[in-house]
């Protein structure tokens, strides 16, 4: 299990962009894949986005072209790139590895105007 902070919600009006930064408390290297997934108020948590330790993305389909995700194994560091923000992307933000059962405390995106 790896712990895992993220950091860098807030309130953005739509149209604007975030960064998401999440931090593990160890080694990611060994981590096959790192995802993202949010949770709206509301609603089921989703899956977002995902890395492999080799760079290869994927993404839900209603962030592919807005949101990019991005790993630093060195610095033990998943980002997630948000543009365009909605208002239907406002929810709390989870990092994780993949096949694993860690839930950090996430991070709140507020996007209203």
């Amino acid at each position: 299990q790896v712990q895992l902070v993220e950091s860098g919600g807030g309130l953005v009006q739509p149209g604007g962009s975030l960064r998401l930064s999440c931090a593990a408390v160890r080694s990611i290297l060994s981590i096959k894949i790192m995802a993202w997934y949010r949770q709206a108020p509301g609603k089921e948590r989703e899956w977002v986005a995902d890395i492999s330790s080799s760079g290869s993305t994927n993404y839900v389909d209603s962030v592919n072209g807005r949101f990019t995700i991005s790993r630093n194994n060195a610095k033990n560091m998943v980002y997630l790139e948000m543009n365009s923000l909605q208002p239907e992307d406002t929810g709390v933000y989870y990092c994780k590895d993949i096949w694993g059962d860690y839930w950090g405390q996430g991070t709140q995106v507020t996007v209203s105007s």
